[in-house]
């Protein structure tokens, strides 16, 4: 092997190296991920339901979660549940309308927390059933999911 062969095989070695070591690229932007998305069977006679799940920003942007439809519910809206001056807990709509996702964290929506509120359901919502459910993102746009009734 002539010694310009060899120093080509060496400059290669060293590159794969370097790009192996630098793994994946970090992601550009938010880079939104929603996991485990459920909520409570509630009989057709009660009108409201909730709906909670963990969503993760695994980017270096920060992104926000400005609500959502789903042909199960007339109308979604996001919440959080409060104290009142009176000690009782009290729920409302999250102030400023969206939820912040920050770069590179997770916000779980859960009870006594964030989560969003479903109002006029359209049916019984039965355990097991998978409801369809579509999040909108200001930066990432829209995500298309199911909520498992559990």
């Amino acid at each position: 092997m002539g010694v310009t062969r060899f120093r080509d095989l060496v400059i290669l070695a060293v590159l794969v190296a370097m790009v192996t070591a630098c793994g994946e690229p970090a992601a550009r932007g938010p880079d939104i991920r929603v996991e485990d998305a459920w909520g409570r069977p509630t009989p057709q006679m009660f009108d409201v339901a909730a709906f909670y799940m963990v969503i993760q920003n695994k980017g270096n942007e920060p992104d926000r979660l400005m609500g959502g439809k789903s042909p199960s519910c007339g109308a979604l809206e996001l919440h959080e549940t409060y104290l009142t001056d009176d000690g009782a807990s009290g729920m409302r709509p999250v102030p400023g309308g969206f939820i912040e996702v920050p770069p590179g964290a997770q916000v779980e929506l859960k009870p006594g927390s964030y989560h969003i509120m479903c109002f006029d359901k359209q049916s019984d919502f039965n355990a097991g059933d998978k409801l369809p459910i579509t999040l909108y993102f200001e930066k990432t746009g829209d995500k298309t999911l199911d909520i498992s009734i559990r």
